[in-house]
């Protein structure tokens, strides 16, 4: 029997997996060499580091799917993501991808250090992460291609129950004031720490357990 999601979770969270890596991979297939020393809205990384955090995040996510558990010592580097990140990613995506739409995902329960977690909310925290590492990489990259507004609007709909207002330092930046008329992309990013308006305006990084 699967763990029950928390009070209040959307049915559709765990959805949201598929799109935010179909956004993410859209913001890196364009990626060149020339471009992984650029800055990035995560403070103290350039690109080639959120590549390489973002493609170990995602080989975890898969793991948690594909066998139920996600360890957490990190696994040694392969030699594709310290030549190639893009590439890295890419293909850890695909994998992901692959995971994420396999029959019964949602259904498990994962063990993340010896604790539950329903596979949907697992599902809908890597999304919220996703989707937020590809907008800091089509940042990056100069491509300033927003979260697809429907992907946005599920995402909001479970930011606030992963990532708290108060006591989120330092994993996040506090939230940034947007005008009400901001559309879901920019009101995702801004609650995450990071100023949609202003490419200088960098958010803390965000670790690989946080639920981003």
């Amino acid at each position: 029997m699967s763990q029950p999601a928390p009070a209040a979770w959307p049915a559709e969270g765990g959805q949201l997996l598929e799109p935010s890596i179909s956004y993410a991979l859209g913001a890196v297939v364009a990626i060149t060499p020339e471009q992984l020393s650029r800055r990035t809205p995560c403070r103290d990384w350039d690109l080639r580091m959120l590549l390489r955090h973002a493609s170990e995040s995602l080989a975890a996510i898969a793991e948690g799917l594909e066998t139920g558990r996600v360890g957490l010592d990190p696994a040694a580097e392969d030699s594709d993501l310290a030549a190639d990140p893009a590439r890295a990613f890419r293909d850890r995506a695909g994998q992901l991808l692959d995971a994420c739409t396999s029959p019964g995902h949602q259904g498990q329960v994962i063990e993340i250090a010896g604790c539950p977690l329903a596979g949907s909310v697992m599902a809908g925290a890597a999304a919220l992460e996703v989707a937020v590492h590809g907008w800091d990489i089509s940042r990056a990259c100069g491509q300033r291609q927003p979260i697809p507004p429907a992907l946005a609007t599920g995402l909001l709909a479970i930011a606030p129950l992963l990532v708290p207002r108060a006591g989120r330092h330092p994993l996040f930046a506090a939230p940034v004031t947007v005008p009400a008329t901001a559309g879901p992309s920019d009101q995702l990013a801004a609650f995450l720490g990071r100023a949609p308006g202003n490419s200088t305006r960098q958010a803390t990084t965000d670790r690989p357990d946080s639920g981003s």
